[in-house]
């Protein structure tokens, strides 16, 4: 009786969840989600009508949790290791999720539009889109940038639920809308961000999958 993790190795929002699961050294099973084989579409929709992943299932409380940030609070509430990824403080609980929330809406869905726009028949891309898109991961940066000057961390100096939002985002927005050179303390952070162990094991067990990702450039993991 325990967790079992509905995925894909290259989903981003999946790599959300994976990071505090390793960070924690929490134990669970996984099941990859292929989409494309019939029958394992219709064993996750069977287990999640809505078909979004990640999707935690814990049989030992009978629950089954979907969207990455609420995954990541029953963590924190049911199954807590030596990391608590949202503060008990109340006051730095709220500023790390609205970095949660910043990275989810400013970063990582703007980049899935550019992403799944590539996807779709050439005659049905929305290019007016895609640019806004990229604007607002160019303004997202710029306000990240303003931010981050003298912080190891996001949230100070603990790694937290705002850390776990930022890997994905700036992980495939820096193969889409690069992190250039006028954004130093962004680039830093990133840097130290692909370092943590949890971060980068997560990314290199995502890296034979790299491959698939519909743009080019590829993704690829940072030079050692």
């Amino acid at each position: 009786m325990g967790l079992t993790l509905y995925y894909h190795p290259l989903a981003s929002f999946c790599h959300k969840v994976l990071i505090p699961l390793y960070e924690n050294g929490t134990p669970f099973e996984r099941v990859i989600v292929d989409f494309g084989d019939p029958r394992s579409a219709a064993a996750f929709r069977a287990v999640w009508p809505i078909a979004k992943m990640p999707v935690l299932v814990d049989s030992g409380r009978g629950a089954t949790v979907a969207e990455s940030t609420v995954v990541i609070d029953y963590l924190d509430s049911f199954h807590a290791g030596p990391v608590r990824f949202t503060p008990a403080d109340p006051d730095l609980a709220w500023r790390v999720r609205f970095w949660d929330r910043f990275f989810d809406q400013y970063v990582h869905e703007p980049m899935q539009r550019i992403v799944g726009d590539a996807l779709r028949p050439a005659d049905k891309r929305d290019g007016f889109g895609v640019e806004q898109a990229r604007a607002q991961i160019r303004k997202s940066y710029a306000y990240f940038e303003s931010r981050m000057t003298e912080r190891e961390w996001i949230a100070g100096h603990a790694f937290t639920l705002a850390d776990c939002s930022a890997a994905p985002a700036l992980f495939y927005a820096n193969v889409v809308e690069p992190i250039g050179p006028d954004h130093p303390a962004v680039r830093a952070y990133f840097g130290r961000l692909m370092e943590w162990p949890s971060v980068a094991r997560t990314y290199r067990e995502a890296e034979p999958f790299f491959g698939y990702f519909p743009l080019d450039p590829k993704p690829g993991l940072p030079a050692a």
